[in-house]
């Protein structure tokens, strides 16, 4: 790269041309004492101008250099995060504001991880901090084109282990619903739907009667956490409280009423994202498919859903039972011994 000014007598101009990978960029000034100056000038402006791009990592056409934190503001900006808002706070913390989208990002998010294992954190709290991290990062690099490598399949998401999972049966839900009284409505309805959907807080709290049709809730892609979109089916009897859309709930009011009625119950260990563990193995027990239960929760992988394995299995002798009796017809042949 370099830049040069010099005076073309056959035109009476000052030529200012600027070069990069064969590419060549000339502007002219008139060939006089003044033209000469304003040349000098604007050849000296080119070149800070370079030497800040090449810093800043733009020079030429190549993409200007963003931080992860403008990475997570333009998140914000254009999709619901409110089901990630606990963790991206602590996040955007520990990244800090320097740290440049790429693989500076990867390599803290590594260590990250590394230090939240070393304090006693658990995988589960780990995994939802590396998620906001590959969340921002498979933006950049799929819709932002802020990058140019798919940087977020870097980071890994290790499954839990001796994860907790609570699973309420039928009795416990409308137990925990009873408790709850008719003054407390969107709280009510959001509790019920969170069991009979599987849908995250978050998720719940962001739909608007545009997400409704035919008796389901469609999620459009900047409504989940994976960023996909998703269509779950809504039991006939609660297809009215969708009605009701937007609900007037909000985290704190839920909070308050789950805990208050999971008190009433003598169940203070329920958390709300049991409903959702609850939703997936009530859909085990209908007979559903893995691959079925890991759309519906709206799952990355059947790696992730891989976690409710154990639902699945026990209808397994159950299969066996149902298949062809063949055992007669294999032990009536005569048995051919070869020499």
């Amino acid at each position: 790269m370099g830049i040069t000014v010099r005076y073309r007598e056959s035109r009476d101009k000052w030529i200012v041309t600027e070069t990069h990978n064969g590419k060549r960029h000339q502007c002219s000034f008139e060939g006089t004492k003044e033209g000469k100056r304003q040349a000098d000038e604007y050849a000296a402006a080119r070149q800070a101008a370079v030497n800040d791009a090449r810093f800043n990592g733009e020079v030429m056409g190549r993409q200007l250099r963003r931080t992860f934190l403008e990475g997570v503001e333009r998140w914000i900006d254009e999709y619901d995060v409110t089901s990630q808002v606990k963790a991206i706070k602590p996040v955007v913390a520990y990244m800090g504001p320097n740290v440049m989208l790429g693989i500076e990002s990867v390599d803290k998010a590594r260590q990250m991880a590394k230090d939240l294992r070393q304090k006693g954190r658990s995988q589960s709290t780990i995994n939802n901090h590396i998620q906001v991290v590959k969340r921002v990062l498979n933006l950049a690099y799929k819709e932002w084109e802020w990058i140019s490598q798919p940087l977020g399949d870097k980071l890994k998401k290790p499954n839990p282990k001796n994860e907790r999972h609570v699973y309420l049966t039928e009795g416990d839900l409308r137990r925990l619903l009873q408790a709850i009284p008719d003054s407390r409505g969107d709280d009510k309805k959001v509790i019920a739907l969170a069991a009979v959907t599987g849908l995250r807080q978050g998720e719940l709290l962001s739909l608007d009667p545009s997400n409704v049709s035919g008796g389901r809730i469609i999620l459009r892609p900047n409504q989940t956490k994976s960023g996909k979109a998703r269509v779950v089916p809504v039991p006939l009897d609660a297809q009215e409280w969708l009605r009701d859309l937007p609900f007037k709930s909000a985290h704190y009011t839920i909070r308050h009423t789950f805990e208050t009625a999971r008190a009433a119950i003598g169940r203070k260990d329920l958390r709300f994202h049991d409903l959702r563990h609850s939703y997936a193995s009530l859909l085990a027990q209908a007979g559903e498919s893995m691959t079925r239960v890991r759309d519906l929760l709206g799952h990355s992988s059947l790696l992730v859903t891989s976690r409710y394995t154990h639902m699945f299995d026990r209808d397994l002798d159950g299969i066996g039972a149902r298949l062809p009796k063949l055992g007669e017809i294999v032990s009536d042949q005569p048995i051919i011994v070869r020499h």
